[in-house]
């Protein structure tokens, strides 16, 4: 974007702050919901800054204006903001001030600080308050700027729900709705108001379209002892929907209603504050009762049918991308011109034969050459690269299917790999299967395995700032907790039935970007004299290149496992393959020399 066009927001949004006595306002990149991706309508923060990455909040004070992100796309803010004199802010590095300390430091006492309550959720707005009122630092939480300078706002989509099947979803909505009634009542409430659209959809059996890449829909619930309310645009619920709602005595109402309504009923109503809006945890006459939900835990443990769906869809997806890969390095060595969005509109294109196929799960990310350093890169019309026969190229792709949601990342040499490029791949193809081959107690949390995945790059002064793993939904968002693999303490375990990521990473700005993902299904190993022991059973199918091992720092138990791995992929893959696709594949799963 022109960052002219960014100063002249900018300037304009401080007419509107001096007019209302706000001396610096605060705009995250979230909705109503907490979701990571959002219907366009909630872009505010992009409309302001010119930065679209998925994460990061901007400040604006009279004078100065900053965007905190985190490294996943510390490269990507820096091209996006140049010229647009918005400061971008590294979190997690110890020079980079909080958000707090930044506009305590710029403000004075008696100053208010500007910020749409809908957007902060009751504990973020909570803990803001606090260190600000010890500064004499007060909030207005009923400024929304963008309703007045964003003229051409998109509309909140207004795209119909449908019902996912028992035959996809394998447990019935009354049986989730009543496992839910039984955690609010041990939770000390009577009922709950959920707001994340990922547990509305899984909980009620339906999908949507309302958010790019995820199947979801713009709506909060209400859940009472013998039935409840969906608060929704009317018009996106068929007569199906409608009927279905009814068997499960919900009712629905416009989705603005919910404060109103809930105001108005005279019960106990958990909710979880770290996701329930501001605005409306501090609505008169609501008794709330604050918790953890109980439904991202229930949600995270997929049931057999789920499993068996997911391991079909993985299936659907290697196989996908196996024809892809072929065809764009058929292209390749016929000396045709390939470019990054070309690799992206071919996982998409032989995605897209499958008749579950439903969208991708992300914005696919082809990172050619220096272009895979910045962590979540997706390619423009601006920065396509074509592709040469040399150098890196990095995929991290997947596909929303009925079966499920697939997530896979692979670093692939278009030619002549060097030395150090194939040390460096092999480093973080190790940290890749010492995580999957973990066995580990029951109760062992993602931190504490987080370290497998590290530590060869950490032997040479190396590492990798995102997270290790994250959970995946089932056909729902690519990204769900409750459980995680990183290096920042998360209390929740690993339990069977949970899908994560195995993705380790090294990115060398301005050279390459190497990065080896996998979900893998947390199972069961053993019972012991010393407890249960749990382990990994690896989802993602697709082979590993191997023309960027190397071989002098890789074990026979780690050739083993790649052998092993490889095998299964081409048994697996091969009945949906065929011609150059399979021949492709037999030649990248052949067992590893030395």
């Amino acid at each position: 974007m022109n960052p002219n066009i960014i100063i002249q927001r900018l300037e304009a949004l401080r007419r509107i702050m001096r007019h209302k006595g706000i001396s610096a306002t605060i705009i995250p990149h979230v909705d109503p919901h907490q979701s990571e991706y959002m219907s366009r309508h909630w872009h505010v923060r992009e409309f302001f800054s010119g930065f679209n990455g998925s994460a990061g909040t901007l400040v604006v004070t009279l004078d100065t204006a900053a965007l905190w992100t985190d490294s996943r796309y510390f490269l990507q803010a820096a091209a996006q903001l140049e010229g647009t004199s918005i400061e971008l802010m590294k979190e997690g590095l110890p020079s980079t001030p909080s958000i707090y300390a930044y506009i305590i430091n710029v403000s004075h006492a008696g100053a208010k600080v500007g910020l749409d309550g809908m957007l902060f959720t009751k504990r973020s707005l909570d803990a803001l308050e606090e260190e600000l009122s010890r500064h004499s630092i007060t909030t207005d939480t009923e400024f929304r700027p963008a309703d007045t300078l964003w003229t051409d706002r998109p509309p909140l989509p207004s795209d119909p729900i449908y019902i996912l099947g028992e035959q996809h979803a394998g447990e019935m909505a009354s049986a989730k709705l009543g496992r839910l009634r039984k955690a609010i009542a041990e939770a000390g409430a009577e009922a709950m108001y959920l707001t994340e659209l990922d547990s509305i959809a899984w909980l009620l059996n339906l999908r949507g379209s309302d958010v790019e890449f995820n199947p979801v829909f713009t709506a909060t619930l209400y859940v009472a002892p013998d039935g409840g309310t969906l608060f929704i645009d009317l018009a996106k619920a068929g007569d199906d929907v409608r009927a279905y709602l009814g068997g499960y005595s919900i009712r629905m109402r416009p989705y603005d209603d919910a404060p109103r309504f809930l105001a108005s009923t005279s019960v106990k109503i958990l909710a979880n504050p770290a996701t329930l809006p501001a605005s409306v945890a501090r609505t008169p006459g609501i008794e709330w009762v604050f918790a953890p939900s109980p439904v991202p835990a229930m949600k995270a443990e997929k049931n057999d049918v789920e499993l068996r769906n997911l391991r079909h869809a993985m299936a659907i997806e290697g196989a996908a991308m196996v024809n892809a890969i072929t065809d764009i390095t058929a292209r390749l060595e016929a000396g045709d011109t390939v470019t990054e969005l070309d690799v992206v509109d071919t996982l998409s294109r032989f995605r897209a034969e499958h008749p579950s196929y439903r969208g991708d799960s992300f914005g696919t990310i082809a990172g050619y050459a220096d272009h895979g350093a910045i962590v979540h890169y997706e390619p423009t019309s601006q920065t396509n690269a074509v592709l040469r026969p040399e150098g890196l190229l990095l995929i991290d792709t997947g596909g929303q299917y009925l079966h499920g949601t697939t997530d896979i990342t692979r670093t692939i040499s278009l030619g002549n790999p060097t030395d150090e490029e194939r040390h460096d791949f092999t480093l973080v193809l190790k940290g890749h299967i010492a995580l999957a081959r973990a066995v580990f107690p029951e109760g062992t949390r993602g931190a504490q395995l987080d370290v497998l995945a590290r530590q060869f790059l950490w032997q040479e002064g190396k590492t990798y700032l995102h997270g290790t793993g994250h959970g995946v939904g089932f056909f729902l968002n690519v990204h769900e907790g409750p459980q995680s693999i990183r290096l920042q303490e998360n209390p929740v375990a690993l339990r069977p039935g949970m899908v994560t990521s195995d993705e380790p990473g090294l990115y060398l700005a301005g050279r390459y970007g190497i990065r080896c993902e996998n979900l893998v299904l947390t199972t069961e190993a053993a019972d012991t004299e010393h407890g249960r022991f749990l382990k990994f059973e690896v989802l993602s199918l697709f082979p590993f290149d191997r023309t960027l091992l190397d071989m002098s720092i890789l074990t026979d138990t780690e050739i083993a496992w790649l052998d092993d791995y490889h095998r299964k992929v081409l048994s697996t893959l091969s009945p949906f393959l065929r011609g150059d696709s399979l021949h492709w594949l037999e030649s990248a799963c052949a067992p590893i020399c030395r």
